[in-house]
């Protein structure tokens, strides 16, 4: 009942910078937090970051100082500002939100956005 749809993906050069959207319909009242996650080809769809109404905010190691997750209530919108981008950060961005706890673990993710890709040239 929630739906997220992201944009904001595109080819950037290595070093530089993007920002991802993340349009949230729907039940958006039910969702205890929202995140991105990113899965590059042949691997694992992995956590990059996330934000909890009650928790603040979560990175993935690799990504920690260099990208930012923001929310912006009025426009159900959340947000990952992505600096210093590198090769390996080349992925489809996913967002994601989950209705309860504050981990974000795949499996406690209870929506999906269709992704957006994301592709650093080095």
């Amino acid at each position: 009942q929630v739906y997220l749809v992201e944009s904001g993906g595109g080819l950037v050069q290595a070093g530089g910078s993007l920002r991802l959207s993340c349009a949230a319909s729907g039940r958006t009242f039910s969702s205890s937090g929202m995140g991105w996650f990113r899965q590059a080809p042949g691997k694992e769809r992995d956590f990059v970051a996330g934000i909890t109404w009650i928790h603040g905010t979560q990175y993935a190691d690799s990504v920690k100082g260099r990208f930012t997750i923001s929310r912006d209530n009025a426009k159900n919108t959340v947000y990952l500002e992505m600096n210093s981008l590198k090769s390996e950060d080349t992925a489809v961005y996913y967002c994601a939100a989950k209705t309860r706890g504050r981990n974000w673990y795949q499996n406690q993710v209870d929506y999906w956005g269709q992704g957006t890709q994301v592709t650093v040239s080095s």
